[in-house]
C-alpha cells in the first residue's frame, strides 16, 4: 500500500481531468475568460478542463464551493473582483475568506467599464458631466447591473471623487439595465466593455471615458476618467485563476507557468482584446497582493457610500 501511495504522489500533474468552477451562469465575462483558458489548458495538459458553472449570490456560491474543495490541483476557480474582493465588505457574512481560503495562481485579464450616456444627455466628456451633475444635483441617474456590481461601484467611486449626486438605480443584471439605458429611461451607465461596445459602435450610446488607469487596447481613442481630471479614479473588473488554500506549491507554480504560456500566445491575446478584455498575467505573489489592495479599496468605497447587499 505505501508503494501505491508513493506512486500516486509521484505521478506528474495533471494526471486526470480538472474542474474549473465559475461562480456565474454561462455567457458572462467570467465564463468567457474561464472557457477560453480551459480550452487552452485542455490542449496543453492533454487532460480535459471542465468548466463548472455554479451561479448565485453574486458569485459567492461557486466561490465557497471552490474554497471547500480538496486542495489537490483538480479543482480550480476562475474568480473575479466581486466574490474575491468586493463581497467581503458588501455582505454581512460570507462563508469563505477571500484571502486565507485561496492560493492565488495568476491574474488573467481585466476589463474596464466604459461610462456611456444616452445621446439625449448633453455631455461629451467628463468635464461636461461633472458640470451638469453639479448644476442639477439628483436630476440624473445611472443604471447598474445590481447592488455591489462593478457598474454600481464604478458610479459610487465617481460620485465620491467628484462630489456629484447622480442617482443610482440598480437592475437585476446588465441586460435589463442596458435596455433602459438604450431607451433613454436611464441617462448613464458604467457598463463593461464587452457589453457596451456594440452599442457604442452603432451610435446608440455615446462613450465618455473608460474607468481603467490606462486607455483600453480595444478602444484606445477614448480617454480614462483619471486623465479627464478625476485624479486617482480607477475601476476595473478583473478575472484570475485561484486554487483552494493548501494546494501544493509545485502545482500552483505549474498552473502559473501554464497561464504565462497561454497569455504569451498572440492569438490568445488577440482573442481577449477583441472581446474587450486586457490580458494581464503576473506571479502568484503579485496576484495575492493585488487582491488585498482591491479588498481595501472597495471596502472603503462601500463604507463611504453606505452600500449594503439586498
Amino acid at each position: 500500500m505505501p508503494l501505491l501511495a508513493a506512486h500516486a504522489v509521484a505521478q506528474p500533474y495533471p494526471a486526470k481531468p480538472i474542474r474549473m468552477i465559475v461562480g456565474y451562469p454561462p455567457g458572462g465575462g467570467t465564463d468567457i475568460v474561464g472557457r477560453m483558458m480551459a480550452q487552452k489548458f485542455s490542449e496543453n495538459f492533454g487532460h480535459t478542463v471542465i468548466v463548472d458553472n455554479r451561479g448565485g449570490a453574486t458569485g459567492n456560491i461557486g466561490t465557497e464551493l471552490a474554497a471547500r474543495a480538496t486542495p489537490d490541483g483538480y479543482t480550480l476557480l476562475m474568480g473575479n473582483v466581486a466574490p474575491n474582493a468586493i463581497n467581503v465588505s458588501l455582505f454581512k457574512k460570507i462563508a469563505f475568506d477571500p484571502v486565507n481560503d485561496f492560493a492565488p495562481v495568476s491574474l488573467v485579464a481585466l476589463t474596464p467599464n466604459m461610462l456611456v450616456v444616452h445621446p439625449s444627455v448633453p455631455v461629451k466628456n467628463i468635464k461636461d458631466l461633472i458640470a451638469l451633475a453639479k448644476a442639477k444635483p439628483g436630476a440624473y441617474n445611472y443604471a447598474s447591473a445590481g447592488i455591489g456590481s462593478s457598474s454600481h461601484l464604478a458610479g459610487a467611486l465617481f460620485g465620491i471623487l467628484t462630489g456629484t449626486n447622480i442617482v443610482h438605480v440598480p437592475y437585476k443584471g446588465g441586460g435589463p439595465a442596458m435596455v433602459d439605458v438604450l431607451a433613454g429611461q436611464m441617462q448613464l451607465y458604467f457598463g463593461t466593455m464587452p457589453g457596451v461596445m456594440p452599442h457604442v459602435k452603432s451610435g446608440k450610446l455615446r462613450p465618455v471615458a473608460v474607468t481603467s488607469d490606462k486607455r483600453s487596447q480595444t478602444l484606445p481613442e477614448f480617454p480614462t476618467i483619471a486623465e479627464s481630471g478625476v485624479t486617482g479614479y480607477e475601476a476595473a473588473t478583473w478575472y484570475g485563476l485561484l486554487a483552494p488554500a493548501q494546494t501544493p506549491r509545485a502545482i500552483v507554480e505549474r498552473l502559473h507557468r501554464e497561464v504565462v504560456k497561454i497569455l504569451g500566445v498572440a492569438e490568445m491575446r488577440e482573442r481577449l482584446v477583441a472581446q474587450g478584455f486586457e490580458p494581464v498575467g503576473g506571479t502568484p505573489e503579485q496576484f495575492g497582493a493585488y487582491i488585498k489592495t482591491e479588498i481595501a479599496k472597495w471596502g472603503k468605497v462601500i463604507r463611504e457610500a453606505g452600500i449594503r447587499a439586498e
